[in-house]
């Protein structure tokens, strides 16, 4: 009877593993369901970012490192609660790496954008889509805001997340730091 229990436990830890994985993938590959018109595999749009700091990025330029591009906004409640699990957990972790996260702030004046930042104690970049152009090239008009995109060193898309599901963000996680090892 022993020898039946550890079995048992690996059976289910092992059917545990794949239902994640299983779901993880399934995400990933539903993507067009949750509004976002890149996928997973593709070259990401040569956008640029025209940062708060008045200094603008490219993504050309940006090859050779990992970026993650996180689109927000002060009036979304899901990005709020986002936000300082990524300055903690992903840009305080990777920042000195081949990485850059840059939050994208959609829709709002600088002059609202600011405060904003200030008051959420993000020390990541913040690039400014006042027209929702930037969005526009990864996600639908009228998708939701809260949407991560990794990009891995060669320009590729290669982690879409939606909304904050801690789940899924601790997958975004362990996908930048393969990325970065």
């Amino acid at each position: 009877m022993k020898r039946v229990a550890p079995c048992l436990t690996n059976i289910l830890m092992v059917y545990t593993i794949l239902l994640f994985v299983q779901t993880n993938l399934y995400a990933q590959n539903e993507q067009k369901d949750r509004g976002f018109i890149v996928e997973v595999g593709e070259e990401a749009p040569n956008i640029i970012l025209p940062l708060l700091s008045g200094d603008t990025l490219s993504l050309a330029a940006l090859k050779g490192k990992v970026v993650v591009l996180q689109f927000t906004a002060s009036w979304c409640s899901v990005c709020r609660k986002e936000m300082p699990h990524l300055e903690q957990e992903v840009w305080q972790a990777y920042k000195d790496d081949d990485f850059v996260l840059i939050g994208v702030d959609i829709d709002e004046d600088p002059n609202k954008v600011s405060p904003f930042i200030e008051k959420m104690q993000v020390t990541y970049p913040i690039a400014l889509d006042t027209d929702k152009k930037l969005f526009y090239q990864f996600a639908r008009p009228k998708a939701g805001v809260t949407r991560n995109i990794v990009i891995d060193k060669e320009g590729e898309v290669v982690f879409l997340t939606r909304l904050f599901d801690p789940v899924e963000f601790d997958a975004m996680k362990s996908k930048i730091s393969t990325l970065l090892n």
